[in-house]
């Protein structure tokens, strides 16, 4: 089994402006495979097809696109790969006082303050906030930079308005961590997101993060607001969603290769995760396997 060195990612301002804002074609997002981390916020939109989110201790499915607004130094996965069949990824990365530490304590800025301090658990945005902001974000790449700015305020000042959204770590994660925690924290995502299929023995993660088992469980729960073996089975089940919506393949063969080796445990575990079975699900979504 392998495991990955946890990435910081060191982001640079796109010239003339004060924050980052780059378009991706298609599959083109070269962190898309990797666990990273990084002192700015980033909101992301992704324009079409369906993929898995990973963000913070937070694993989901999502379709039809996403739009995403990711906390300072939370740590989670690209959004796209090859297999998404998006149309195209935006990308935009602010520091958290990127126009100074006083611009957002004024009364015109106390919703986009807001907004920013509930992006440390991650949010994902839906129905027609989505669309519409999303069609707002691309725009962007054709203003210039004052434009860009009035545009990106704009945008998060609707945002923190919106009421069709969802706070992906909910329960909460802890985001004030030490470097040595952001590290154990990295190293143990990036295990489970390589071995997932595999028996994953407690044991043994808490061996290679240099704890007692004991320990790293009361670790993980503190970090993360769940149980490590919660977090693998979610892992899976996202898994598991993606494979019965993207392919043709027996639910028999999802389940084992989701990392269940119980089809029964599977079935059950399914059902209780998203509120129906695999075969409802992989009907509800027969439009993607199209």
């Amino acid at each position: 089994m392998k495991t990955i060195a946890p990435a910081l990612e060191v982001i640079s301002n796109s010239y003339g402006s004060s924050f980052t804002y780059t378009k991706h074609a298609e599959k083109t997002n070269s962190k898309a495979h990797l666990w990273h981390y990084h002192p700015e916020i980033e909101l992301v939109y992704i324009n079409g097809g369906a993929g898995k989110r990973q963000i913070g201790s937070h694993v989901s499915y999502y379709t039809n696109g996403s739009l995403m607004l990711i906390g300072a130094n939370l740590p989670h996965c690209g959004f796209t790969n090859e297999l998404t069949g998006n149309i195209n990824e935006t990308v935009i990365h602010i520091k958290p006082e990127f126009l100074g530490s006083d611009f957002f304590s004024a009364p015109e800025m106390r919703r986009v303050q807001n907004v920013l301090t509930q992006s440390k658990g991650g949010i994902a945005f839906g129905g027609k906030t989505k669309k519409q902001i999303g069609d707002k974000i691309e725009k962007m790449e054709k203003q210039l930079p004052f434009e860009r700015l009035l545009t990106l305020l704009s945008i998060l000042d609707e945002l923190e308005a919106s009421e069709e959204y969802t706070i992906l770590n909910a329960d909460g994660f802890s985001l004030e961590l030490n470097t040595q925690d952001n590290d154990r924290m990295k190293m143990i995502f990036n295990f489970v997101k390589d071995n997932f299929q595999e028996s994953i023995a407690i044991d043994e993660v808490s061996s290679m993060v240099s704890m007692t088992t004991p320990s790293f469980c009361r670790y993980f729960k503190k970090v993360s607001n769940k149980t490590f073996t919660e977090f693998v089975n979610e892992y899976r089940l996202v898994h598991a969603s993606k494979l019965l919506a993207e392919k043709p393949i027996s639910i028999n063969e999802v389940c084992y290769e989701s990392g269940f080796n119980n089809f029964s445990h599977f079935s059950k575990s399914f059902k209780h995760y998203t509120g129906v079975s695999a075969s409802q699900y992989r009907q509800e979504h027969k439009i993607i396997i199209s």
